[in-house]
């Protein structure tokens, strides 16, 4: 009978010992999917920053106007590209401007365990090419007399 006694202790004792395992087991790998789960991430755009441009189809629309000095276009526009004459010899100012725009996306995903551990990048750029056209004719007084403006986009 004491045999017996002592088997059924020894028995619990291994039992209890593998549960203290099993707890220690789980609570490893719920730390393991926490810490794992911690690093994943969806897409996060790396963002290009674009400048303000003082050369803009808004800016002629809304602010050059008929009867504007050349000074007042130059502080407005900036300096022109090409400045030629018609055939009476009144200036014309011409604003030639080409910008080309390119978007660069980043996404990463990370998940990991102490002993398996996985990364995942993926890129993409898009890129978008503008043409702005301005042409400024000026009277003989060095004012405005007329412009008009071309835009593309492709």
């Amino acid at each position: 009978m004491g045999k017996r006694a002592g088997e059924s202790v020894d028995r619990r004792g291994r039992e209890m010992h593998t549960m203290r395992q099993m707890r220690w087991g789980m609570a490893l790998v719920g730390i393991c999917v926490l810490m794992g789960g911690a690093g994943c991430g969806g897409k996060q755009p790396e963002i290009a920053e674009i400048k303000e441009d003082r050369l803009t189809v808004g800016r002629v629309q809304g602010e050059v106007k008929v009867g504007m000095s050349a000074a007042q276009v130059a502080e407005l526009l900036g300096s022109p590209n090409i400045v030629t004459t018609d055939d009476k010899r009144r200036e014309v100012w011409i604003y030639d401007k080409v910008s080309t725009d390119r978007v660069d996306t980043a996404s990463s995903s990370y998940a990991g365990l102490i002993i398996l551990g996985t990364n995942s990048s993926d890129r993409s750029s898009s890129q978008r090419q503008r043409t702005l056209t301005i042409i400024i004719k000026y009277d003989e007084e060095k004012k405005v007399r007329d412009f008009a403006y071309n835009s593309t986009q492709f």
